[in-house]
């Protein structure tokens, strides 16, 4: 019972903060930037997932002592994914920043995973900052910083 209680009341802060979020009015562009962030959280697998990171991409997870290449970055992708399938996220936009085929966004997520091996699902939530380009119509990762600012191991829920 306190696995959903605690599971409730994260998600009725998330609510919150969204509806206070989307308060605010996005211009068109910054519309169009947050589509693109949705868009690659949607996806579920990492072969597509990785056609959003640029070549040139270099980002710095929490977990990592240095900043990774996208091709170290694949690696732990490919590796998460074989292991966990997602079950839920929710993202609330903070800032959105547009200048030309450039963008970075803040945000935070909070995300249920079933993990294959358990079959449980764990919780997690956490912060981004993405940065992206804009290449062929399409908002891909040149950047991003950030991840994990709570996992409840301890609370996976049943």
């Amino acid at each position: 019972m306190k696995n959903l209680f605690s599971f409730i009341t994260i998600l009725f802060v998330v609510v919150i903060l969204s509806a206070n979020s989307f308060a605010q009015q996005w211009t068109s562009e910054q519309k169009d930037v947050w589509a693109g962030v949705e868009q690659y959280w949607d996806v579920d697998n990492a072969q597509t997932f990785l056609t959003y990171f640029d070549d040139s991409y270099m980002g710095w997870s929490n977990q990592s002592m240095v900043p990774q290449s996208k091709a170290n970055t694949a690696k732990w992708i490919e590796n998460d994914m074989k292991n966990n399938t997602p079950v839920l996220h929710t993202l609330t936009p903070l800032t959105i920043w547009v200048k030309g085929d450039f963008a970075y966004v803040h945000y935070y997520y909070s995300q249920i995973q079933k993990n294959k091996e358990t079959g449980k699902d764990v919780t997690s939530s956490g912060i981004w900052t993405d940065i992206l380009m804009k290449k062929d119509g399409k908002w891909v990762l040149i950047g991003d910083h950030g991840g994990r600012t709570s996992s409840d191991k301890n609370n996976i829920m049943e």
